[in-house]
């Protein structure tokens, strides 16, 4: 597994996490010496290095980062199994974790801000993000949520699919993870329902709201069918994650409701069907 992302993402966590779960891990290695680190390991023929995952990041020429894929696709295509793993978070929240901890961004020089080398990481990294197998978006999420999240989809058979559903709020933003985004803004909203504004979607009360309406039963088969169809192709093609996320305008009512009745169905077909809500804590 690389691990890549933009510094103060959470990429050190990740490969915490996978070191936990058993993997070889070795950071900052420089993109173009990866070819022959991965040959190395091979040729070794040690169990050791079974389960290997590494760490690059921007600092490398940006020619290496743009051959990372093509190296990855060769090495695929030799019977090596690898992937891209990326950690993303958006740009005020890393401004915000950079003036916390006072860390010095790793691109950053005396002529240049905060905002200009989280600019340029992105820059530099554009064709990792574009090859990445799966993203993972650490906006809304703390350090103890991160871990599990990475436990839950890197943990066990990586021949199967991970599904993730997850809810969110438009109004904070589409997550930078997601493969497919459905809008569910058209169903009745429960916060202009004064005795339900202070409830989320898993509460009985919103659940009976919901549940009875004929646009939420037609939109909740559409999303269904829709994913139904679409898994079975991404299991042809050898793809490991896919995430679907479904947003209202808060993240609190409509998008919970819905994100519970769709990851409840798919796990009479699927095992491990995570759900994530973006906006309760």
């Amino acid at each position: 597994i690389i691990v890549s992302g933009l510094s103060g993402s959470g990429k050190s966590v990740a490969l915490d996490v996978l070191e936990d779960l058993g993997f070889y891990c070795i950071d900052n290695v420089p993109a173009a010496l990866l070819g022959g680190l991965i040959t190395e390991t091979i040729e070794a023929r040690d169990a050791l290095y079974d389960n290997m995952a590494v760490g690059v990041d921007a600092r490398n020429r940006a020619a290496d980062l743009q051959s990372l894929p093509e190296l990855l696709n060769t090495l695929n295509d030799q019977g090596v199994t690898c992937e891209i793993v990326f950690l993303h978070a958006e740009d005020q929240v890393l401004l915000q974790r950079y003036r916390e901890t006072r860390r010095r961004h790793p691109l950053r020089n005396d002529n240049m801000s905060i905002q200009d080398a989280i600019s340029e990481e992105r820059d530099l990294l554009g064709p990792v993000i574009y090859a990445a197998d799966l993203i993972i978006d650490t906006t809304t999420t703390s350090i103890h949520e991160l871990r599990e999240t990475l436990r839950q989809r890197l943990a066990g058979d990586q021949t199967e699919l991970s599904i993730q559903i997850e809810s969110f709020g438009f109004k904070n933003g589409v997550p930078y993870d997601a493969d497919f985004v459905f809008d569910v803004r058209c169903l009745p909203n429960p916060y202009w329902e004064p005795e339900l504004r202070a409830q989320n979607g898993k509460d009985p009360d919103i659940i009976n709201f919901l549940s009875g309406n004929d646009v939420t039963e037609r939109l909740y088969k559409d999303i269904l069918s829709f994913l139904r169809n679409r898994i079975p192709e991404y299991i042809a093609h050898n793809r490991n994650y896919l995430t679907a996320a479904i947003g209202c305008t808060g993240g609190q009512h409509r998008s919970v409701y819905l994100a519970e009745r769709i990851s409840a169905a798919l796990r009479e077909d699927y095992a491990g069907v995570l759900i994530r809500h973006n906006q309760l804590k």
